[in-house]
């Protein structure tokens, strides 16, 4: 009966541990990833056309993220 017993608490802490280090190692691996890869949005591509003095219309704003979706 005793044996049971730590059978079961085993299993129930290392699903516990392993779900907890899994939580960690994905997230360090996807803010790694997204330093690395930043989504690039619309605000992005107008303070870019901005530093190059154009001010952008949304047509131009919306060709850009097309083009780049397209892209990937």
């Amino acid at each position: 009966m005793m044996q049971v017993w730590l059978a079961i608490v085993l299993m129930v802490v290392t699903l516990l541990l392993g779900g907890v280090l899994g939580f960690f190692i994905s997230r360090r691996w996807f803010k790694k990833y997204l330093e690395k890869n930043p989504p690039v949005n619309e605000r992005m591509i107008r303070e870019m056309m901005r530093q190059m003095g154009r001010t952008p219309s949304e047509k131009q704003v919306r060709q850009i993220l097309s083009s780049m979706n397209q892209y990937k």
